[in-house]
């Protein structure tokens, strides 16, 4: 009935359809819709208020007083409800004023009287600096 030849031909043309059969494409998907906006998420606290308090009252105390309401002649208030200054600034910036401090003849140095840089205690690091800019942030 079929020669050799024939029957090879119509077994490969068999094996060819059930290979393409067996495939394991995947089924064409629509494309995603767009993520919905989500709310800008808060910054990271970076420092902690308690900690911040400790390290205040053990340097900062001296100028700025017990109630960071300021010492007259030595240290202005850093209450944000009376310092432009503390408003104005962000975390970072505040922390970089502290480390750096001011000097008394600087033109925006409205008492005279020098901050030294980290408050006068090399010690303090970088992280108890944002410690105490968020406790300052706590102050009303």
């Amino acid at each position: 009935m079929f020669n050799r030849k024939t029957l090879l031909t119509v077994l490969f043309i068999l094996l060819l359809a059930l290979a393409g059969c067996g495939r394991n494409d995947p089924e064409p998907t629509a494309t995603p819709a767009p993520a919905k906006p989500t709310e800008a998420a808060a910054p990271a606290v970076v420092g902690d208020a308690a900690a911040g308090e400790a390290v205040y009252m053990g340097t900062c105390v001296a100028c700025h007083g017990p109630d960071a309401k300021g010492v007259a002649g030595l240290g202005k208030s850093l209450h944000a409800s009376d310092s432009d200054f503390i408003k104005g600034k962000t975390d970072d910036e505040l922390v970089a004023f502290i480390m750096a401090g001011r000097t008394p003849d600087d033109p925006l140095n409205t008492t005279g009287v020098g901050m030294p840089a980290k408050g006068g205690n090399p010690a303090i690091t970088e992280q108890q600096l944002h410690d105490v800019v968020v406790y300052i942030r706590t102050l009303e």
